[in-house]
């Protein structure tokens, strides 16, 4: 998957540098209607307003015509820009993870960029800064296993604790992949994890 922040960001910086009206200008208008409709549609998915298939349907036909547009005006002024100056990189940078930038529309669960994933792996970031080493590598594929559980038990609107008391109580009787599948945070749903609490699991 392509990021359409990064992408942005090339061209922000390059607006940066000319301080006046043109092409950086203009490329940040056309990611700019990007997420315009991105949030357009997002929001009332969100609400139950439309459905999934809606929502990607709706979002690709407005999205690609702009992409119509906005990929043909990188293409005619890529050799009109020195490709080491920030303009150049930026352009460079759209064009060739194009294919990349465009693949979020395959399906709704998908967004124009990482930023969330970004955001979610700030606290293992700030902590590997704390306390430097992992020691060794099991340690440090154990610590990202964690991290990743929890996480994406936060991004499914599980409580990360109970996901993990949760987990770790069924994990011994899961034996097949469909069973282990089962136990994912998106296979959950918050009220799983209370009927399991409300039974006096231990912890």
């Amino acid at each position: 998957m392509g990021c359409w922040a990064h992408a942005r960001r090339l061209f922000h910086d390059a607006a940066k540098i000319t301080k006046k009206a043109g092409p950086a200008e203009v490329a940040l208008a056309f990611v700019a209607e990007l997420y315009r409709i991105e949030t357009t549609l997002r929001e009332p998915l969100e609400k139950g307003k439309i459905s999934r298939e809606e929502f990607r349907q709706k979002r690709a036909e407005q999205v690609r015509p702009i992409l119509a547009r906005f990929r043909p005006w990188i293409e005619e002024r890529i050799d009109q820009v020195p490709p080491q100056t920030a303009l150049g990189k930026a352009l460079h940078y759209a064009l060739d993870d194009w294919p990349r930038l465009e693949r979020y529309l395959d399906a709704w669960f998908i967004t124009p960029d990482n930023n969330a994933a970004q955001r979610a792996i700030k606290p293992f970031v700030l902590g590997r800064k704390a306390w430097l080493f992992a020691d060794t590598a099991r340690g440090a594929h154990a610590s990202a296993a964690i991290y990743s559980l929890v996480e994406t038990a936060k991004a499914n609107g599980l409580e990360p604790y109970h996901y993990l008391r949760y987990l770790f109580a069924k994990l011994p009787a899961a034996t097949k992949r469909e069973g282990y599948e089962r136990l994912l945070p998106a296979a959950l749903e918050p009220k799983d994890l209370l009927d399991f609490e409300s039974k006096g699991q231990p912890p």
